[in-house]
């Protein structure tokens, strides 16, 4: 691999070819520092590059021999995403900074290489005027929001084909940037399924600053709409890179439903069995922890009380003295990753492989415009609904993976959760078996 040496062609914008990658954990966690009480939210898409003999609708093995990759046949069939649902007149929201200049382009490419209909409606929503694209911006790290915005409305997409999307790009990073983008968005969309593959470390942050307040406040807006929130559980294990365990926000915020990550047990391949003739099903998953012999840095899966958010009346009883996250998991792995169509900075036609909890949130939110499909109305907030589950032994076997292999600690050094039967602090809930989960999910609300 060449990961480390491609950073610095996407540094200075050259479109050297090769292998691509996000920030490193410390970098990450100090891009999210600004004055006073501003944070910026940041992304991290971790991304390698793909052959284009990669690119097949039963692809579960890249050609290049690099990392195994999926395409959205394989996964559908993994979580077992039913064909008679496809999202047909809901709304998934998908909200991010900066945007791409090439998605529109970018969605095509990829609906055409898997065999997906176009979405009856894509909408790019830009609040306070669509940013230029600046790729030398490495502060705000514009290049993996790039990618990231992709990565979501893409595999939103791939799970609810028929379900429109609206891509609403915040001008900027900043807390208040985002801020105003979902407060739009949540007014145009009730009913809606909002997805957020970003976030900052609590420990950064207090709860008392503005920029956390008015989130909380369209949040609970957005809860009385019936919108469904989704965000990402953060990729730097139990201490987000940070000097103490602490969960990441907006993830660890009550109102939102939090997405932890998996990777396939055996690794890599474990997640899927079977092939495009004979179908595939669901093998077995583990924690995602990847190490950066294997895929250039080190990886896992957020998960952790809050710093911030007391013990929600949804989690009592578990033992939890904070708030803590993820509620449920999914596929996150880089080496076993989502193949992705994106051509900001290459050719048009270009894919990558992709990973990390960015990849889960987006997924989750095709799932539940699905559910609300099935349910012929917005489900809203599914949090309460999905511990009942996890509390009925029958109901919880039948639709989750119990995820009981692995733990969240950093590069194996720093502290972290291991996970066990059940609910727990790094897979909380486990990953899903759609087509038994939505009945129950319907019923348990």
């Amino acid at each position: 691999m060449q990961k480390r040496s491609i950073l610095a062609c996407l540094a200075a914008v050259v479109a050297c070819g090769g292998t691509a990658s996000s920030k490193s954990a410390a970098s990450s966690s100090a891009a999210t520092t600004s004055s006073g009480s501003d944070f910026n939210y940041v992304v991290t898409p971790h991304y390698v590059q793909a052959n284009a003999a990669d690119v097949s609708p039963g692809q579960t093995r890249c050609d290049n021999g690099t990392f195994a990759c999926y395409a959205p046949a394989p996964i559908r069939g993994a979580y077992d995403v039913p064909a008679t649902l496809d999202g047909a007149g809901q709304t998934i929201v998908i909200v991010d900074a900066f945007g791409s200049p090439t998605i529109e382009r970018d969605l095509k490419i990829f609906d055409q290489a898997f065999g997906i209909p176009d979405p009856p409606s894509f909408t790019v929503l830009c609040p306070q005027g669509c940013p230029t694209f600046a790729p030398n911006d490495v502060f705000h790290d514009e290049i993996g929001w790039s990618v990231e915005t992709s990565l979501d409305v893409e595999w939103a997409h791939a799970i609810a084909p028929r379900a429109n999307i609206v891509l609403v790009v915040a001008s900027t990073s900043s807390g208040n940037a985002i801020n105003v983008a979902e407060q739009t968005a949540i007014g145009l969309f009730p009913g809606s399924v909002m997805s957020q593959s970003f976030g900052v470390p609590e420990f950064l942050i207090t709860a008392n600053n503005s920029q956390v307040q008015q989130a909380i406040s369209n949040y609970e807006v957005a809860n009385a709409a019936n919108i469904t929130l989704l965000a990402s559980a953060g990729d730097f294990g139990a201490t987000n890179g940070g000097p103490i365990v602490n969960a990441g926000f907006p993830a660890s915020l009550p109102l939102t439903t939090a997405v932890g990550g998996t990777m396939g047990n055996p690794y890599p391949f474990g997640l899927v069995k079977g092939n495009a003739k004979s179908g595939f099903t669901y093998g077995g998953e583990q924690l995602w922890n990847e190490l950066a012999a294997v895929v250039g840095e080190d990886v896992a899966t957020g998960g952790a009380p809050s710093l911030l958010f007391g013990v929600p009346s949804f989690q009592a009883g578990l033992g939890l003295s904070m708030r803590a996250i993820p509620d449920v998991s999914y596929n996150a792995a880089i080496d076993g990753g989502v193949l992705v169509a994106w051509s900001a900075l290459f050719p048009a036609g270009s894919f990558f492989i992709v990973g990390g909890t960015s990849a889960g949130s987006p997924q989750w939110a095709g799932i539940v415009a699905l559910a609300n499909q099935a349910n012929h109305g917005p489900l809203g907030f599914i949090n309460g609904a999905l511990y009942k589950l996890l509390h009925d032994p029958t109901k919880y076997a039948r639709d989750f993976h119990d995820i009981t292999v692995g733990n969240n600690q950093l590069g194996g050094t720093a502290p972290g959760f291991t996970a066990g039967k059940g609910w727990d602090d790094a897979s909380g809930i486990g990953t899903p078996d759609v087509a038994n989960l939505i009945p129950d999910l319907i019923a348990a609300k």
